[in-house]
Parts: structure tokens; sequence; C-alpha cells
């Protein structure tokens, strides 16, 4: 079967996180992604989060359906190496601070006289202009400058950060998306083009009509908790066995069978019950109601129940939960993938199903510079170029 992008060459600079996340996704779907690394300088994912016998775990997952080289592009031997492998590529993926690349010679212009149907990637915190472009940017400043930070966490406690990269994800799949938009318009003109994406853009487009609500009316989303001021009851609720669930509401239909269920029948009736709005300004008594009615269930109890009646509930899962869970059993929504040094690794599958022609995790991230020599001497590099090119410390 033909994968979607198979033929696609996607060749990846970037680090930590968003562009390498992005390059994934498109090696989920038959492109031959080409991660470039620093010869003494691993991407650093290679050492975040926990390992096992030494290896990363977070970098099989975002190192998944790559080739790995080394590189040195500072070195005017590297950028020209570099140079000579985007001359046959489709795709280019970079992080680097704004100027980075123009600094070695690498910069659009440059690429392009030598590869004018190369889409060049170029993902940044703030963008490639403006005040803020040369600045360190992570996800987290994205999170906080976004507006998401200030409208997270309990209405009396600071603003919350993610445990985890959001921004950056988000922003993957933006890059994907904006990676698809680029290829298909070269599809009509037969040129690529640049893609800026700033991080602190993506999660913003997220976030709803913040924006317009102050615009037009001059409110400013306050911190909420679990709650919200479209509708009520929405919370996280105990149950009698400690464990939690969710509640939502957004639909009428489904708030009225939430309170039937839990026996206050009597508050649909209430003029205010009719609207969203209406009831999330009396929360404090539906969440009561809810609250009371959950904690006197164990958790499995509580998802049964609300299955018959046809209210929205869901368990608060950990990744224990998920990895029992039947649904996402039959989604498929775990893999276990091969791997060379761990023997096999369980990560997130593709996230969504293409019925004609699916993603597929063919094998998760690979050692430091695995391929070098193969993606270089498909070049035309001799073994001894590439000993001296290693020997001078730019492969």
């Amino acid at each position: 079967m033909t994968a979607p992008l198979d033929g696609v060459t996607v060749v990846d600079l970037a680090t930590l996180f968003a562009g390498p996340l992005a390059a994934a996704f498109l090696g989920d779907f038959g492109a031959d992604v080409i991660k470039v690394e620093h010869p003494a300088k691993p991407d650093p994912s290679r050492g975040h989060g926990p390992a096992r016998d030494g290896v990363g775990l977070w970098w099989k997952v975002l190192g998944r359906n790559k080739r790995t080289v080394t590189l040195n592009l500072s070195d005017p031997d590297g950028a020209a190496l570099l140079r000579r492998l985007l001359a046959e590529a489709d795709v280019l993926v970079e992080n680097f601070r704004p100027g980075t690349l123009e600094r070695w010679g690498l910069g659009p212009a440059e690429l392009h006289a030598v590869n004018p149907r190369l889409v060049i990637t170029r993902i940044s915190g703030f963008g490639q202009v403006g005040p803020y472009a040369r600045r360190p940017g992570f996800g987290t400043l994205a999170e906080a400058m976004s507006g998401f930070a200030a409208a997270t966490g309990e209405p009396d406690g600071p603003p919350t950060l993610p445990p985890f990269g959001l921004a950056d994800s988000v922003s993957a799949l933006a890059a994907a998306y904006a990676v698809m938009l680029a290829l298909r318009a070269r599809d009509v003109t037969g040129t690529g083009q640049v893609v800026d994406l700033a991080i602190i853009e993506p999660i913003m487009a997220m976030l709803g009509p913040q924006i317009t609500w102050y615009d037009q009316l001059g409110y400013v989303q306050p911190r909420l908790g679990n709650r919200s001021n479209n509708n009520a009851p929405r919370n996280t609720y105990r149950c009698a066995d400690g464990r939690w669930v969710a509640v939502s509401t957004s639909a009428q239909s489904i708030a009225e069978r939430v309170l039937r269920l839990v026996g206050r029948g009597e508050l649909v009736d209430e003029p205010w019950f009719a609207t969203g709005s209406g009831r999330a300004a009396h929360a404090d008594e539906l969440d009561a109601a809810v609250s009371a009615w959950v904690a006197q269930r164990d958790r499995d109890e509580v998802v049964a129940a609300c299955e018959e009646a046809q209210a929205a509930v869901a368990p608060v899962y950990d990744v224990r939960d998920i990895l029992t869970d039947p649904q996402y059993a039959a989604l498929g929504t775990v893999r276990t993938v091969p791997d060379e040094e761990l023997g096999e690794v369980r990560m997130q599958n593709v996230p969504f199903r293409l019925a004609e022609t699916p993603g597929e995790i063919r094998h998760a991230g690979r050692r430091h510079g695995q391929d070098t020599d193969a993606v270089f001497g498909a070049l035309g590099l001799t073994a001894e170029e590439l000993a001296a090119l290693r020997e001078r410390g730019v492969l």
C-alpha cells in the first residue's frame, strides 16, 4: 500500500519539540524524514525525562520513523553538505533562532537558489519578524503569553501551566498542516515557499473567542478551575473509591439527564436552568447536587449509571487506565513498536485513521547518527571522505 507522503523527503534540523514532532507526523504517513543532529550535541530530547538503561524514552516517540544523521552546520563543509542534501529534498523543518541559518549561508534565498521547490518550515518562539523575534522561545513562554495560563487554574490560585508540551504539540500539528498546504500549492505553482510559524500563535487559535469577546464586550476570561462560564454542571467529581469522573453538560438535554439521574429533577424546572449561562450562574448548587450523588458511589458504578441514562461522563484516567481501556484498544490508540535498543516500546499511535492510506509507526527513534554513512554515501561521498569529515567533527 502506498502511503500519502511516499516520495516526500523531509530534512529535520529542529530540536525540542514542535519541529521534531511536526516532522514525525509527516513521517507517520510515509515521508522519508532525515533527522540532522550536531555530532557532539544530540537533540536534547534524547536526555529529557525518564530513561531506561541510559536510553531516553521521550526520544523514542519524538524520533519515530526518522533516519538519523550527524552534521555540523556551522562548519562551511557541513553547510555545503546540507545544501547538497536539500537539493533533492522537499521539506526543511528548522527551529533555530531567527538569523542563525542566514549566518551560516543557509537562509531561504540561498536554499531556494539550490532547490526552488523546497518548502522551508521555520518554527520559532515569536516568529521571524517583530521586536521579540531574536528572543529564546519555548512552549512554556507561549502558554504564558497566549492567554492560556491566565485562564487556567482555580479562581483564587495562580495562572497555571500544563505539565507537558502543550504549545509545542499544538504548533507541531499546525506546522504539519502548513507543510501540506505548501506542498499542495507547489503542485500548482511549481515552487516552494517559506512557512513562518510562531509558537505563540497556534495555541492562541485554540483558545476560542477570547479576543472577540474582549473586542466587543471588554470581557476578560477569568480562571474558573474545572468549571465553565458557558454551562453547568461541568467539573470533576470525587467518587467513593477515591477515583474521579468528569461531567460535561454542553447540551441542554444532557444537563437535564444528569440532574434527573442524581435525584434533583426539580432543578430542571427552574427558569434559569433553560440556558447554559443560566446554569453556569448556579454552578455552586448544581455542583453540590452532582458531587453528593457521585461521592456515594464507586467510579465504575457512576460511569455505568451515566451511560445508561445517556449522560455525558468520563473517568479521569492516568496512563495505567489508558493502557487497559477497551475503547482505546478498539481504536488502536497505543501501538507496540519494535526497537533495536529496547526490544519493544509502547507509544501513542498515529492520532487519526485514514481508511485507504493509514499512517504507521515503522520504528522508534534511532541511535544518534545511525544513518549518517548511508544518507551521505547516497550523495556520492566515499568511505574515505566520510571518515575524513568525521575526523574533523563535520559528521
